[in-house]
């Protein structure tokens, strides 16, 4: 077994897996590991999200087929939240394509579950040290289109200000605050490269949106 030392305070952590076989399985591995304290398990999105509001956790293992909201979505609504655990995605991977998307959600890491379980330790504990742990993938190729750097939630605020919509209206329609409204717009100007509003939105008609995004309304 391995040992913690005495100083250290064990990483407190929240799981949540629709496979209950995976869920059992995962419980059992951190409980027995005096590095990381369980708080809590759940089967659904919904569950989970209760969990870490009522008792919220540094770190959090999710499964990005997790019912009913999926990762991607989960992802995105904790980004919202002050105090959100990290978040490691743990799911079947084959062509890498879930990684990305992870990352592109705002995930902190993602592990494989074909490789092995210390992967996913060893993981969790560089997550929450506060490090990105993610397979090799081209990040040129993400950098390459600005667009696909954007949450939905980016996506669609930067639809709405190419309608014309001040803070004011933003904060109305996205349900959230003023001061979160300048948050995210801050992040979504840097992440397309400009420097203001005037410049957001001529970048959106400068650029084909992607079709999900395009057909809101």
């Amino acid at each position: 077994m391995q040992t913690v030392n005495a100083t250290e305070t064990p990483i407190d952590l929240s799981l949540a897996d629709g496979n209950p076989l995976v869920l059992s399985a995962m419980s059992e591995l951190f409980s027995r590991d005096p590095r990381f304290s369980l708080v809590a398990t759940s089967s659904t999105a919904e569950g989970f999200l209760g969990a870490v509001m009522r008792v919220p956790v540094s770190v959090a293992v999710i499964d990005w087929m997790l019912p009913a909201l999926g990762g991607q979505k989960l992802i995105e609504v904790l980004r919202d939240q002050p105090g959100a655990p990290r978040i490691v995605v743990y799911g079947d991977d084959p062509r890498g394509e879930v990684a990305r998307l992870a990352m592109l959600a705002g995930a902190a890491g993602f592990v494989a579950r074909n490789v092995p379980v210390d992967k996913l330790l060893d993981t969790c504990l560089a997550v929450a040290a506060g490090q990105m742990v993610f397979p090799f993938l081209d990040v040129r190729e993400l950098q390459a289109d600005p667009i696909a750097q954007l949450t939905r939630r980016e996506r669609a605020l930067l639809e709405a200000l190419a309608k014309g919509l001040s803070n004011k209206d933003l904060a109305r329609d996205f349900e959230i605050s003023a001061n979160t409204v300048k948050f995210h717009l801050s992040n979504l100007f840097e992440k397309l490269g400009v420097k203001n509003r005037a410049q957001a939105i001529a970048f959106y008609y400068s650029s084909r949106l992607p079709q999900e995004v395009q057909g809101r309304g």
